[in-house]
C-alpha cells in the first residue's frame, strides 16, 4: 500500500517539532478561521444563549463521606471548579482543592484522579496541562495547605490510599501509553525507590487499582477489551501476596467485590448479559450464582454496601437500579422512575453503612436531577435540578422511543427530542457513536436547546457495536460485523425520512472517535443524503493504526477491531469499511473536522491525512473544514466555556450549510 499522506506523521511523536507538519495544520486552521468568519455573528449568538443556559455560579449536593461533608464549586465566570468540605460536626468551610488556580497560565487543564486519605488528612491528585493524558500526580497536607514534595509524574490511573495512609497505589503509563503495573509509593521516599505490585505482560492488557466497598482490600484489574482478571490485597499489608480470584481465560471478563469472607463476582462466563456470583475468600475461583444471567436483563455492574447490595442494568435499552438483599435472595426492590424514556444511575455513594442513596437521572426533556432514595421507606426525595436561568419549560418538548428496522430486519431503537410545535420534514441532527459496548444514553442537554429550538429535531441512534441493548448488541457491531454499526446508522437516516420527520440532504451528522469512524464511513457509503457532517477526532486511519503495534491504543484494541497483521480476512475487513482508504472521487456533504495535537486515542496525523485525500479526491465544492487544537488532546478545549464555545463552532457550522435561519 502507498500512503502520499504518511509524511504528516511526525517521526517525533509524541513531540511535534516537524516544520512542513506544523505549517500545514496551522495552514489548515487558517483555512478553518477564514471560512467561519462569516459565522462569526452566529457563533456568537450561539455561546451567548447556551452560556445563558449554565448556571455560572453553581455547587453540588454535599455528600457525606467520614467525617466529613464533600462538595465542588464553580463561581461566576470560572473556567474550572472548586473542591470544598466541611466537618460533619460543625466548623468552617474547607477549600481542598483548587482548579482555577492550578489551571493558571496554562492552555489546557484536567483533573485527573483526586483521593482523600482514610483520616481525612492528606489529598492526592493528578493534573494534566496539555492534553497528553500524562498526569502528575502530587499529595497535599489538608491541614496545612503544604504540598508534600512527593510528585509522581506520567501516571495513568487512580491513585489508591494504603497501609494506614502511609503508601498510594498508581499506575505509569509506558512509553506506548499503557498501564502496565501497579506501583506503590511509601510517602516521602525516592520515587526509584516505589515497589512494583504488579505488572502486566501482554501489551493489549491494562492494568487499574481500586478500593473495595469496605475499604478492606486493594483491588487490581489487568483487562483488555474481552478478557479480565483480578487479585486482591490487604489495604493493610499491600506487599502482601496478591490472591488471584481466577486466571484469564479468553473472552471472560469479570470484576469483584468483598463483604466479610465474602467475594461478590459480576461475570459474564456463563451469560453475555453477566451474572452475579459470590464464592468465599479461601476459595476465590469457586463461583456459585446469585443472580443468573438474563437475556431480558442486561446486569451492568453492582455496589456492595454494609446491610445490602445494589445491582444496575438495562430491560429494553432503559436504565434499572434494584435494591437487594443478603439474607434474603428473593426479595428485590426495584426503584421506579416516572418517565417511559431516561437516564438513571448511583451516583456518589462512598460509605459503606449507609440507608440512603445517592443517584441521577434526567431525560431528553427532564435536566439532570440529584436524587436521594430512602431505602427504607423506597421513596425519592429530589435534591437538586439542573438550572437553566435563561428559562426552559419542558412543557414546549415532546421525547420519543422510535424502533426503525435495519437491512436485515433488526430494530433499532432511536431516541428523538423535538418542539410539539415542530411540524412537517424538517431539519434533524442525528448522533451516532457504535462501539466498544458504549451506550449512549437518552439524557439531557442544554446546548442541544439551540438545533431544537430552530426546528430541528434532534435523533441519538443506538446502533449495534454499543451496548444499549445488552452484550449480543455490541458483539453484533465489531469484529466481522463491524459494518453493522455503519448500515443501522444509515437505515435509521431513511427511516427517520419515511416518517416525515425530515428529508435527504437536511439531515446534519456528528461523531466523535470512534463515532468519527463512524461519520467517515457513512459519507463514504451514502454521502447524499447528509446536509452537514462533524467528525470529531475521528479515528479513520483504521487499517494503518491497526498494523502499527507501536501506537499507545493499538494492540488492545485487536480484540475490537480485528488483527489484521495475522489476519488476512481482518485486514480485507478493515481495509473494506477504514474511511481513509475508502475515500474515492464522488460528491462529499460539507465537512468540518476537529484534531488535537497531543491527542494520545487519536492521533491528530489521522484527521489531517483524511482531510487532506479528501481534498485531493471529492468532486464537489462543499466546504471542508479542519480545526486542530495545537494544546489540548482528545477531548478539545478543557474549560467549560473554551469547550462552549467549539459547540458553538459546530452548531454555527450546521446552520450554515443546512440554511437555516436565525
Amino acid at each position: 500500500m502507498t500512503d502520499d499522506y504518511a509524511w504528516l506523521r511526525d517521526p517525533g511523536y509524541p513531540e511535534v517539532t516537524d516544520k512542513a507538519v506544523l505549517d500545514h495544520l496551522k495552514a489548515e486552521n487558517a483555512w478553518f478561521e477564514a471560512r467561519m468568519a462569516s459565522q462569526q455573528g452566529r457563533i456568537d449568538a450561539l455561546f451567548k444563549e447556551m452560556r445563558a443556559r449554565i448556571k455560572e455560579a453553581d455547587k453540588s449536593v454535599p455528600q457525606k463521606d467520614g467525617d466529613y461533608l464533600y462538595w465542588i464549586e464553580f463561581e461566576e465566570g470560572a473556567e474550572y471548579k472548586k473542591w470544598w468540605r466541611r466537618p460533619v460536626s460543625g466548623g468552617a468551610d474547607q477549600l481542598i482543592l483548587d482548579e482555577v488556580a492550578l489551571a493558571q497560565g496554562h492552555e489546557y487543564f484536567r483533573l485527573g484522579a483526586l483521593s482523600v486519605s482514610a483520616n481525612g488528612r492528606l489529598l492526592a491528585y493528578a493534573i494534566d496541562d496539555n492534553g497528553s493524558e500524562r498526569f502528575t500526580a502530587r499529595i497535599k497536607d489538608l491541614a496545612t495547605g503544604e504540598l508534600l514534595p512527593d510528585e509522581i509524574p506520567g501516571t495513568l490511573s487512580s491513585l489508591v490510599w494504603v497501609a494506614g495512609d502511609k503508601g498510594l497505589v498508581y499506575s505509569l503509563a509506558n512509553e506506548q501509553w499503557r498501564t502496565d503495573n501497579a506501583r506503590l509509593h511509601w510517602l516521602g521516599q525516592p520515587l526509584d525507590t516505589d515497589i512494583e505490585l504488579y505488572h502486566e505482560d501482554d501489551e493489549g492488557f491494562r492494568v487499574g487499582s481500586s478500593l473495595s466497598a469496605n475499604e478492606e482490600w486493594l483491588i487490581i484489574g489487568s483487562s483488555d477489551h474481552e478478557t479480565s482478571e483480578v487479585r486482591l490485597v490487604p489495604v493493610a499489608d499491600p506487599l502482601a501476596r496478591p490472591i488471584l480470584v481466577r486466571p484469564r481465560q479468553t473472552g471472560v471478563e469479570y470484576d469483584v467485590d468483598l463483604r466479610g469472607d465474602t467475594l461478590f463476582i459480576h461475570a459474564n462466563d456463563t451469560h453475555e448479559n453477566f451474572r452475579l456470583a459470590t464464592a468465599p475468600l479461601a476459595d476465590p475461583g469457586n463461583w456459585t450464582t446469585l443472580i443468573a444471567g438474563s437475556d431480558a436483563f442486561y446486569l451492568t455492574g453492582f455496589d456492595l454496601f454494609r446491610d445490602f447490595y445494589v445491582i444496575e442494568g438495562r430491560r429494553a435499552g432503559l436504565d434499572q437500579i434494584e435494591v437487594r438483599y443478603y439474607d434474603d435472595p428473593a426479595r428485590v426492590e426495584p426503584i421506579v422512575f416516572p418517565e417511559a424514556s431516561y437516564s438513571a444511575g448511583l451516583g456518589d455513594n462512598p460509605e459503606w453503612a449507609v440507608d440512603t442513596l445517592r443517584l441521577s437521572y434526567e431525560s431528553m426533556v427532564s435536566p439532570a436531577s440529584v436524587l436521594d432514595y430512602s431505602v427504607a421507606a423506597r421513596t425519592l426525595t429530589t435534591l437538586k435540578v439542573q438550572e437553566i436561568p435563561s428559562g426552559y419549560d419542558a412543557s414546549l418538548y415532546v421525547t420519543e422511543r422510535l424502533e426503525i428496522p435495519a437491512r436485515d430486519g433488526t430494530a433499532i431503537p432511536v431516541s428523538v427530542v423535538m418542539r410539539r410545535d415542530r411540524v412537517g420534514a424538517g431539519p434533524l441532527h442525528l448522533y451516532g457513536y457504535g462501539a466498544y459496548g458504549i451506550a449512549i444514553e437518552p439524557g439531557f442537554s442544554t446546548t442541544r436547546l439551540s438545533l431544537v429550538d430552530r426546528g430541528f429535531a434532534y435523533a441519538i441512534a443506538h446502533i449495534r457495536g454499543g451496548d444499549d441493548l445488552g452484550r449480543a448488541w455490541y458483539k453484533a457491531g465489531k469484529l466481522e460485523r463491524r459494518t453493522n454499526t455503519f448500515t443501522d446508522f444509515v437505515d435509521v437516516a431513511n427511516g427517520l425520512i419515511a416518517r416525515g420527520l425530515t428529508q435527504a440532504g437536511r439531515i446534519s451528522i456528528s461523531g466523535g472517535s470512534a463515532g468519527g469512524e463512524l461519520m467517515g464511513a457513512v459519507i463514504n457509503s451514502d454521502p447524499g443524503l447528509w446536509g452537514a457532517v462533524v467528525a470529531h477526532v475521528p479515528f479513520v486511519d483504521v487499517l494503518a493504526t491497526m498494523l502499527d503495534p507501536t501506537l499507545p491504543l493499538t494492540p488492545g484494541e485487536w480484540p475490537e477491531w480485528g488483527n489484521p497483521i495475522e489476519d488476512k480476512a481482518a485486514f480485507e475487513l478493515i481495509r473494506s469499511y477504514s474511511p481513509y482508504d475508502q475515500v474515492r472521487a464522488q460528491d462529499y456533504p460539507p465537512l468540518l473536522v476537529t484534531a488535537g495535537l497531543n491527542d494520545p486515542r487519536v492521533t491528530y496525523w489521522e484527521p489531517a491525512k483524511w482531510v487532506a485525500k479528501l481534498r485531493e479526491m471529492k468532486t464537489d465544492r462543499n466546504e471542508l473544514l479542519l480545526k486542530t487544537n495545537m494544546g489540548a488532546g482528545h477531548g478539545g478545549k478543557s474549560g467549560r466555556f473554551e469547550s462552549l464555545k467549539e459547540t458553538a463552532e459546530e452548531f454555527a457550522f450546521i446552520l450554515w450549510q443546512l440554511g437555516v435561519e436565525e
